[in-house]
Protein backbone atom coordinates (compact mmCIF):
# COMPACT_ATOMS: atom_id res chain seq x y z
CA UNK A 1 0.00 0.00 0.00
CA UNK A 2 2.88 2.49 0.71
CA UNK A 3 4.58 1.43 -2.69
CA UNK A 4 1.91 1.98 -4.58
CA UNK A 5 0.89 5.47 -2.24
CA UNK A 6 4.12 6.93 -2.96
CA UNK A 7 4.62 5.43 -6.85
CA UNK A 8 1.47 7.78 -7.32
CA UNK A 9 2.54 10.74 -5.26
CA UNK A 10 4.39 14.04 -6.57
CA UNK A 11 5.64 14.90 -3.50
CA UNK A 12 5.85 13.48 0.33
CA UNK A 13 5.22 15.69 3.83
CA UNK A 14 7.19 13.57 6.45
CA UNK A 15 5.55 14.82 9.68
CA UNK A 16 5.39 11.96 12.01
CA UNK A 17 7.02 11.66 15.57
CA UNK A 18 5.86 10.82 19.13
CA UNK A 19 5.29 14.07 20.90
CA UNK A 20 8.24 15.02 23.04
CA UNK A 21 6.77 16.72 25.90
CA UNK A 22 3.79 14.90 26.89
CA UNK A 23 5.21 12.53 29.09
CA UNK A 24 8.21 10.95 31.64
CA UNK A 25 11.27 9.92 29.62
CA UNK A 26 11.32 6.84 30.38
CA UNK A 27 13.69 3.98 28.75
CA UNK A 28 10.56 2.48 26.65
CA UNK A 29 9.46 6.16 26.10
CA UNK A 30 12.24 7.15 24.61
CA UNK A 31 12.88 4.55 22.49
CA UNK A 32 9.25 5.31 20.88
CA UNK A 33 10.50 9.15 20.56
CA UNK A 34 13.32 7.83 18.58
CA UNK A 35 11.56 5.12 16.75
CA UNK A 36 8.37 7.11 15.68
CA UNK A 37 10.90 9.41 13.56
CA UNK A 38 13.88 7.62 12.78
CA UNK A 39 12.80 4.37 12.13
CA UNK A 40 9.25 5.80 10.32
CA UNK A 41 11.87 8.53 7.68
CA UNK A 42 14.07 5.58 7.15
CA UNK A 43 11.25 3.28 5.84
CA UNK A 44 9.97 6.14 4.15
CA UNK A 45 12.82 7.25 2.43
CA UNK A 46 13.49 2.99 1.09
CA UNK A 47 10.53 2.72 0.45
CA UNK A 48 10.59 5.54 -2.04
CA UNK A 49 14.49 4.46 -3.46
CA UNK A 50 12.79 1.07 -4.15
CA UNK A 51 10.59 2.59 -6.88
CA UNK A 52 11.80 2.85 -10.55
CA UNK A 53 13.17 5.89 -11.46
CA UNK A 54 10.23 7.47 -13.00
CA UNK A 55 7.70 6.77 -10.28
CA UNK A 56 9.58 8.35 -7.59
CA UNK A 57 8.45 11.11 -5.66
CA UNK A 58 10.26 14.86 -6.75
CA UNK A 59 10.45 16.09 -3.11
CA UNK A 60 10.75 15.05 0.65
CA UNK A 61 9.45 17.64 3.21
CA UNK A 62 10.51 15.99 6.42
CA UNK A 63 9.97 17.31 9.90
CA UNK A 64 12.82 18.05 12.90
CA UNK A 65 12.86 20.47 15.46
CA UNK A 66 14.94 22.94 16.82
CA UNK A 67 15.48 20.52 19.44
CA UNK A 68 18.32 19.77 17.19
CA UNK A 69 20.51 22.60 18.49
CA UNK A 70 20.08 22.10 22.37
CA UNK A 71 19.25 24.63 24.73
CA UNK A 72 20.61 28.14 25.87
CA UNK A 73 19.52 31.42 27.64
CA UNK A 74 22.06 33.44 25.58
CA UNK A 75 22.90 32.01 22.46
CA UNK A 76 21.13 32.20 18.79
CA UNK A 77 21.18 29.70 16.53
CA UNK A 78 20.59 29.81 12.64
CA UNK A 79 20.80 26.86 10.44
CA UNK A 80 24.64 26.45 10.50
CA UNK A 81 24.87 26.39 14.20
CA UNK A 82 26.12 22.97 15.73
CA UNK A 83 24.22 20.69 17.22
CA UNK A 84 24.05 19.94 20.94
CA UNK A 85 24.65 16.87 22.24
CA UNK A 86 21.69 16.22 24.62
CA UNK A 87 19.19 13.92 24.13
CA UNK A 88 17.14 15.78 21.78
CA UNK A 89 19.92 17.04 19.60
CA UNK A 90 21.16 13.51 18.67
CA UNK A 91 17.53 12.75 18.28
CA UNK A 92 16.79 15.17 15.57
CA UNK A 93 20.75 14.76 14.15
CA UNK A 94 19.75 10.75 13.38
CA UNK A 95 16.50 11.97 11.97
CA UNK A 96 17.76 14.65 9.53
CA UNK A 97 20.14 11.80 8.20
CA UNK A 98 17.94 9.28 7.76
CA UNK A 99 16.24 12.33 5.47
CA UNK A 100 19.30 13.26 3.88
CA UNK A 101 19.47 9.87 2.44
CA UNK A 102 16.47 10.68 -0.09
CA UNK A 103 19.09 13.65 -1.66
CA UNK A 104 20.27 10.98 -4.03
CA UNK A 105 17.29 11.09 -6.09
CA UNK A 106 14.63 13.74 -4.94
CA UNK A 107 14.59 17.52 -4.02
CA UNK A 108 14.86 17.25 0.12
CA UNK A 109 13.29 19.81 2.63
CA UNK A 110 14.07 19.61 6.37
CA UNK A 111 12.15 21.81 8.63
CA UNK A 112 13.21 22.53 11.98
CA UNK A 113 10.21 23.47 13.61
CA UNK A 114 9.60 25.48 16.54
CA UNK A 115 6.75 26.37 18.74
CA UNK A 116 3.82 25.57 16.87
CA UNK A 117 0.99 28.00 17.93
CA UNK A 118 -2.60 26.00 17.35
CA UNK A 119 -5.63 26.60 19.20
CA UNK A 120 -6.52 22.79 19.31
CA UNK A 121 -3.27 20.97 20.14
CA UNK A 122 0.15 21.59 21.01
CA UNK A 123 1.71 23.28 24.14
CA UNK A 124 -0.88 26.09 23.27
CA UNK A 125 -3.71 23.72 23.43
CA UNK A 126 -2.34 22.92 26.43
CA UNK A 127 -1.87 26.16 28.13
CA UNK A 128 -5.33 27.34 27.15
CA UNK A 129 -7.96 26.22 29.55
CA UNK A 130 -5.56 27.44 32.40
CA UNK A 131 -5.59 30.79 31.27
CA UNK A 132 -8.85 30.90 30.38
CA UNK A 133 -9.51 29.81 34.07
CA UNK A 134 -7.13 32.77 35.36
CA UNK A 135 -4.68 30.30 36.80
CA UNK A 136 -2.19 30.71 33.76
CA UNK A 137 1.28 32.43 33.65
CA UNK A 138 4.98 31.61 33.13
CA UNK A 139 6.54 28.42 33.26
CA UNK A 140 9.81 28.03 35.68
CA UNK A 141 11.39 31.02 35.66
CA UNK A 142 10.02 32.71 32.95
CA UNK A 143 13.44 33.51 31.25
CA UNK A 144 13.52 30.80 28.76
CA UNK A 145 13.52 31.06 25.22
CA UNK A 146 9.99 30.15 23.33
CA UNK A 147 11.19 30.03 19.22
CA UNK A 148 7.98 29.70 17.79
CA UNK A 149 5.50 29.58 14.63
CA UNK A 150 1.85 30.21 14.08
CA UNK A 151 0.30 27.05 12.29
CA UNK A 152 -0.86 29.02 9.69
CA UNK A 153 2.72 29.95 8.99
CA UNK A 154 4.21 26.41 8.85
CA UNK A 155 1.20 25.30 6.57
CA UNK A 156 1.76 27.95 4.13
CA UNK A 157 5.75 27.30 4.42
CA UNK A 158 4.85 23.56 3.68
CA UNK A 159 2.89 24.05 0.67
CA UNK A 160 5.58 26.53 -0.72
CA UNK A 161 8.52 24.76 -0.30
CA UNK A 162 6.04 21.96 -2.50
CA UNK A 163 6.45 23.44 -4.92
CA UNK A 164 9.05 25.80 -5.56
CA UNK A 165 12.10 24.50 -6.26
CA UNK A 166 14.65 27.12 -5.21
CA UNK A 167 13.94 25.69 -1.41
CA UNK A 168 15.92 22.92 -0.16
CA UNK A 169 17.90 21.31 2.65
CA UNK A 170 17.53 22.94 6.54
CA UNK A 171 15.63 25.92 7.27
CA UNK A 172 14.43 27.02 10.77
CA UNK A 173 10.63 27.02 10.60
CA UNK A 174 9.94 29.37 13.14
CA UNK A 175 9.03 33.37 13.39
CA UNK A 176 11.48 36.09 12.93
CA UNK A 177 11.01 37.43 16.75
CA UNK A 178 11.17 34.71 19.28
CA UNK A 179 10.64 35.92 22.85
CA UNK A 180 11.42 34.03 26.24
CA UNK A 181 8.36 32.46 28.57
CA UNK A 182 7.42 35.38 30.59
CA UNK A 183 6.80 37.84 27.37
CA UNK A 184 4.94 34.91 26.30
CA UNK A 185 2.62 34.54 28.91
CA UNK A 186 1.48 37.97 29.34
CA UNK A 187 1.33 38.33 25.54
CA UNK A 188 -1.50 35.27 26.05
CA UNK A 189 -3.22 36.66 29.08
CA UNK A 190 -3.58 40.10 26.91
CA UNK A 191 -5.30 38.20 23.94
CA UNK A 192 -7.64 36.30 26.66
CA UNK A 193 -8.60 39.08 29.05
CA UNK A 194 -7.57 37.21 31.75
CA UNK A 195 -4.31 37.68 34.46
CA UNK A 196 -0.90 35.79 33.62
CA UNK A 197 0.83 36.34 37.30
CA UNK A 198 1.19 32.84 38.14
CA UNK A 199 4.17 31.11 37.57
CA UNK A 200 4.06 27.01 37.35
CA UNK A 201 7.28 26.09 39.31
CA UNK A 202 9.60 24.15 37.84
CA UNK A 203 10.05 21.56 40.21
CA UNK A 204 5.92 20.32 39.61
CA UNK A 205 6.47 19.79 35.94
CA UNK A 206 9.70 17.71 36.44
CA UNK A 207 7.43 15.59 39.09
CA UNK A 208 5.31 15.00 36.19
CA UNK A 209 7.32 14.90 33.10
CA UNK A 210 11.02 14.12 34.43
CA UNK A 211 13.00 14.87 31.94
CA UNK A 212 10.71 15.94 29.36
CA UNK A 213 10.45 18.93 31.28
CA UNK A 214 12.94 20.53 29.77
CA UNK A 215 11.35 21.27 26.53
CA UNK A 216 9.64 24.20 27.95
CA UNK A 217 11.54 24.49 30.96
CA UNK A 218 14.70 25.28 28.76
CA UNK A 219 14.55 26.79 25.05
CA UNK A 220 16.88 28.38 22.63
CA UNK A 221 16.57 31.47 20.40
CA UNK A 222 16.22 30.04 17.37
CA UNK A 223 16.24 32.56 14.27
CA UNK A 224 14.75 31.60 10.68
CA UNK A 225 17.60 33.27 8.50
CA UNK A 226 17.58 31.20 5.29
CA UNK A 227 13.98 31.32 5.45
CA UNK A 228 14.75 35.41 5.28
CA UNK A 229 17.00 35.09 2.47
CA UNK A 230 14.64 33.11 0.39
CA UNK A 231 12.35 35.71 0.73
CA UNK A 232 9.22 33.58 2.88
CA UNK A 233 6.73 35.84 3.97
CA UNK A 234 5.50 35.32 6.89
CA UNK A 235 1.70 36.46 7.97
CA UNK A 236 1.78 35.87 11.91
CA UNK A 237 5.10 37.56 12.72
CA UNK A 238 3.61 39.10 15.26
CA UNK A 239 2.91 37.19 18.33
CA UNK A 240 0.06 38.94 19.94
CA UNK A 241 -1.59 38.70 16.39
CA UNK A 242 -0.68 34.83 16.39
CA UNK A 243 -1.98 33.91 19.47
CA UNK A 244 -5.45 36.22 18.31
CA UNK A 245 -5.12 34.15 15.23
CA UNK A 246 -5.05 31.11 17.20
CA UNK A 247 -7.58 31.51 19.60
CA UNK A 248 -10.34 33.35 17.72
Amino acid sequence: ALKQALAEAEAVVNLAGEPIAEKRWTPQHLQLLNSSRIDTTRALVAAMAALPEGQRPGVLINGSAIGYYGTSTSQEFTETSPAGTDVLGRLCVAWEQEAHGAEAFCRVVILRTGIVLGGDGGALGKMLPVFRMGFGGPIGDGQQWMSWISRSDLCQLISTALVDGAYSGVYNAVAPQACNMAAFAAALGRCLGRPSLLPVPGPLLQLLLGDGAKVVLEGQKVLPRRLQEQGFAFRDADLSAALAAATS
